[in-house]
Formats: C-alpha cells, sequence, structure tokens
C-alpha cells in the first residue's frame, strides 16, 4: 500500500473524492485528509506519505506553495495538482516544481484512478531501479579489486579495530587468519638518469628508460603476485609509491614466517632485476601476533627501507638486523586515544569494554617491562583527566583522590585488574557527562522556552532566531527540542500562542483578529482555524462560553 494525503479545503469535494474510490484496490491508502497547505505541510512531515493530492486555491497555504515546500523537504513525493480550467495555464507555469500529474476539475473517478495508476507505475519503476540486485551486485564485484586494495592500505596506514578487520576481510574475501604476521616494503630505486651521452641509442625503450613511475610499480606489483600465488605466500599491493607484502603464517615459531618473508623478498627483487633492469630495495618490518598491529610492522619496514643510504639499495633490509628493537607492545597512538575518548564521551558500556580489551588486546605479558606497563597504563589515564577536565567533571567523583600517588599503579596483581578499573572508572566517568549532558539540555531548553514566552507576539520569530539567541545550529536545537519536550518547536509556539489566545479572550474586549495580531499571526484567519482546531470552538464561541454568556 501506497500512503496517500488529500489536501481540500472544501469539505463535500474532499469527502466526494474519498468515497468514490475503492483505495486499497488500487494499491493506496489515505492516511490523512487536510484543509489547508499548512496542515497538510505538517502531515507530511509526520507521516512521510508516497503521493500528495492537493488543489491548488487553498487557505493559508496554496496548492504550488505547498507543492514547492515538499520538493525542498521530501523531494521523493509524488505530487497530483487539482486545478480549474481557468487556473491551468498558472498551474502549467509550476512545471519547475516538478509536479508529476494534473487534473482538470471537474473530473470523474476514473480520470483520477487513471493518474494514480500512472503515479503507482513511477513509484514502483523507481523502487525496482533502486532494489536492482543484479545491478547492485554487478557494480559491487567491479568494485571489489578497488575495495581489496583500500581495505589492505588501511591496515598498514592506521589502526583498525580486530572487529572490522575480521569483518572487512570475510566480506572482501581475504584470508587474515593466523599466528604471526609481518608487513614489508618493495621500494623501486630511484634512476639517475644517464648523461654520459647526449644522444639516444637507437632501438626499443625499455621501461628502466621510460621514467614512468606509475608503469614500473605496477610491472613490480606482476612480479611480486605471481611469485606470492606460486609459493602460497602472502599478500602484496600498492600502497602509495611502493609495493607492499603481507605475511601471514599458521606457525607460532617467528623464523618460519621471517625466513619464508625473505626468501619471497628476494627472489622479488632477482626477479625485477633480471626481467625489468631495474633495481629494487626491500625493507621487513617487525612480527607481530594480531592483524591489527600490523601498521606497526609497516613502520618498521619503512625505518628499515631508510638504512639503504648507510647499506646500500637493490638489498633486502630486516629492522631487526639494523636496529636493537624490544618486542614491541601495543602503542597508545593518536587513532587509539581518538577511538576511547569518543567512546567515554558518546558510546555505550559494552562499546567501552570493546575498546578496553582491544587496548589490552596487543600486550605480551610475558616480554613488557614493568616500566614500559606503567606508561602504558599513564597514557590511558592521562586520555581519561582530559575527557574529565573538558567536561568539568570532578576527578574525585569517578575516579577516587588515590591516583594522585603513582605508587597506585603498582596495587594492580596483574593486568585483569588494571583493565577492570579502568572500565569502572570510565563507566563512572561516562555516567557523570551523560548527568551533565542531560542537564545542559534542560538549561538549554528552559533558556528557549523563556526567550519563546518573551517573543512568541513577533510574527516573524522562528528557530533560527531562538537558535541565534542560544549561539547554536538549528539542527542541533530542532532534535534535542522534540527529545525533551515531545513536540516541535512549531507546535509549543504554537501552544503558547494559543494559551495567550485564551487568557486575552477571558480577561479582555480585544476582537479576535487584534487577538490574532497581538499572538504573533499575521493572517487572522488562520489564527481562528488553528483555535477551532485545538478547542474545538471558534474564539468567538470560546469567549461567550468562558464568560457564561
Amino acid at each position: 500500500m501506497y500512503k496517500l494525503i488529500l489536501a481540500e479545503d472544501e469539505e463535500d469535494v474532499r469527502e466526494g473524492i474519498i468515497a468514490q474510490i475503492d483505495w486499497e484496490k488500487y494499491g493506496f491508502e489515505v492516511v490523512e485528509q487536510a484543509e489547508n497547505g499548512r496542515e497538510a505541510a505538517d502531515a507530511i512531515d509526520r507521516l512521510l506519505p508516497d503521493v500528495v493530492v492537493t488543489d491548488i486555491q487553498m487557505p493559508f497555504m496554496n496548492g504550488l506553495q505547498l507543492a514547492e515546500w515538499i520538493r525542498s523537504r521530501h523531494p521523493n513525493t509524488k505530487i497530483i495538482i487539482l486545478t480549474g480550467y481557468d487556473e491551468f495555464e498558472y498551474a502549467q507555469k509550476a512545471i519547475k516544481l516538478q509536479i508529476d500529474e494534473y487534473i482538470l476539475k471537474p473530473f470523474s473517478s476514473q480520470e483520477l484512478i487513471d493518474v494514480l495508476l500512472k503515479v503507482r507505475a513511477a513509484i514502483e519503476t523507481e523502487i525496482a531501479e533502486k532494489e536492482n540486485v543484479f545491478v547492485l551486485s554487478e557494480h559491487y564485484r567491479k568494485s571489489l579489486p578497488v575495495l581489496r586494495e583500500q581495505f589492505l592500505s588501511s591496515l598498514v596506514s592506521r589502526r583498525l579495530r580486530s572487529a572490522e578487520i575480521a569483518e572487512k576481510s570475510a566480506e572482501y574475501g581475504i584470508n587474515l587468519s593466523g599466528e604471526l604476521f609481518q608487513s614489508s616494503v618493495i621500494s623501486i630505486d630511484y634512476i639517475r638518469p644517464d648523461r654520459s651521452s647526449g644522444v639516444p641509442e637507437a632501438g626499443p625503450v625499455s621501461l628502466r628508460d621510460t621514467g614512468d613511475r606509475n608503469l614500473q610499480l605496477f610491472a613490480v606489483l606482476n612480479i611480486a603476485e605471481e611469485i606470492c600465488q606460486k609459493h602460497s605466500f602472502g599478500k602484496v599491493f600498492i600502497h602509495r609509491d611502493d609495493v607492499v607484502l603481507l605475511s601471514v603464517s599458521q606457525e607460532t615459531d617467528e623464523s618460519e614466517i621471517t625466513g619464508r618473508t625473505f626468501a619471497i623478498l628476494e627472489e622479488i627483487r632477482q626477479n625485477v632485476q633480471r626481467f625489468l633492469k631495474l633495481t629494487v630495495t626491500a625493507g621487513a618490518g617487525t612480527v607481530c601476533r594480531m592483524p591489527s598491529m600490523l601498521f606497526n610492522s609497516f613502520g618498521d619496514a619503512l625505518q628499515a627501507l631508510d638504512y639503504r643510504l648507510i647499506l646500500g639499495n637493490n638489498r633486502v633490509i630486516w629492522i631487526e638486523d639494523v636496529e636493537s628493537r624490544p618486542s614491541q607492545m601495543l602503542a597508545y597512538d593518536e587513532l587509539t586515544q581518538q577511538s576511547l575518548i569518543r567512546t567515554i564521551k558518546l558510546g555505550t558500556v559494552q562499546e567501552l569494554r570493546e575498546v578496553v580489551d582491544e587496548l589490552f588486546g596487543g600486550l605480551d605479558t610475558a616480554q613488557v617491562s614493568t616500566q614500559d606497563y606503567q606508561i602504558f597504563l599513564l597514557e590511558i589515564i592521562t586520555s581519561i583527566l582530559r575527557v574529565a577536565k573538558e567536561s568539568g567533571s570532578e576527578t574525585n567523583d569517578f575516579i577516587g583522590s588515590g591516583i594522585s600517588s603513582l605508587t597506585e599503579l603498582n596495587k594492580f596483581n596483574n593486568m585483569g585488574e588494571a583493565k577492570q578499573w579502568i572500565i569502572t572508572v570510565c563507566s563512572r566517568l561516562m555516567d557523570t557527562i551523560a548527568s551533565e549532558r542531560q542537564s545542559s539540555y534542560k538549561q538549554l531548553i528552559d533558556q528557549a522556552k523563556d526567550y519563546i514566552r518573551a517573543h512568541y507576539e513577533e510574527s516573524d520569530i522562528s528557530i533560527g532566531k531562538v537558535c541565534q539567541h542560544l549561539h547554536i545550529s538549528t539542527g542541533y536545537f530542532s532534535s534535542i527540542f522534540k527529545k525533551e519536550m515531545k513536540m516541535t518547536f512549531v507546535s509549543y509556539l504554537l501552544q503558547i500562542r494559543l494559551e495567550a489566545a485564551k487568557e486575552m479572550l477571558r480577561s479582555t474586549e480585544l476582537k479576535a483578529f487584534e487577538i490574532a495580531e497581538r499572538i504573533g499571526f499575521a493572517d487572522p484567519n488562520y489564527f481562528s482555524f488553528c483555535f477551532r482546531k485545538k478547542y474545538g470552538q471558534s474564539p468567538k464561541e470560546y469567549k461567550n462560553s468562558s464568560r457564561g454568556g
């Protein structure tokens, strides 16, 4: 069933249209009827119809103004205009509004049915196009190689959470299950132009002489892929201006993965030199135990590559050979810090547990020194304190007074206790921030209500003016106002104005049109319409009944 709203100011015409058509038979449900354009606009915002049938001539907001409003707010909604013969030329001028169909009055029910069926066919065609699984899957299939390469690049360029790595690797068909992992970088050595002869030799131009870095890089990738496929080991891809090799091993012995990685890199180096007449230098990073730490290994590989300035190029360089490097502990880098801070400010307790699990998941308890361990905890605590300071929270409320002494860090018997302590502290801080945010919401709404009560009589008061007064964006204000007040800004403003109108009707001798002007209504007729709709009687009837007359 497609939802339809009918906007027509003449009640008998409205009821006639509704009664003459078996709407369900033709796939429609009339979810609302409106007497004018403003009422229709409110219903459209609430009910999100598929089709709006509207007369042109209506009070407060005519059909073309309504159509323009619909196009700006709900561009996918179909619009059918009902127009008299003398209005048709006027209606045609509104073609820029992209009206879907016109019906010329007077019309038969069959004419309206024919138009509705045309509109329904258009809706179904659009839905079919959007839901065409074959087209979408074909597009995805063609995009998959690019998506795979982007994902592999992200593995070495930033820290990804384990859950995201597992999800993306499964989606893209990349097997990253293993015990040990290692990143390596293969870089084409810079070729200095030969200036010994000013005249180039006759004959075919080699890849080496083209100077086309992208073409050379692609050729190196092809050789690397062939070698990796031959040995069923590793994954290679282009990242920036280099070829990257990711090694994955099911064995727990580090010598096994490093041995195979060096052999693959050496074979690639030799084949590139033999077939492409180019030289490459490869840097191999440290071995890690989780795919989420491949970017650490990649950073080490780049550092290894820097040693070609000392050791010379056209070789394989392992970072462990050139630098004395302790076993890697999980670095508390900027990305991890941002993830923890974001979770404390906006996340759930479950998300907090996942982030903390990630933090501690990379620690090798057998090899991390006490000093490294304490630094790691202090970095986390510093982030927590920074969030507390930004939110204006008192640290003693959630972290306790004992943390002022660094010796407290030594009181944890194991990492499990430290991990649980961090979760507990962060949970308390999350509760404090949520409470303070709720309090600030209430304060903001109270300020807005005060402003509205003080300025409701101004006909040009708007949500924009209120937000300008409060120095916040309209989008942010709209969401929290509706959440706190259970009604929109427009509904609240109308409520305040009508309550003021009731008071004036009871206590003054002002006419309805005078009251309308005093409470901010530019149109006295619209004021009377809204008043009757809200209270079931006209302003005059209310005035008489309130005075017992």
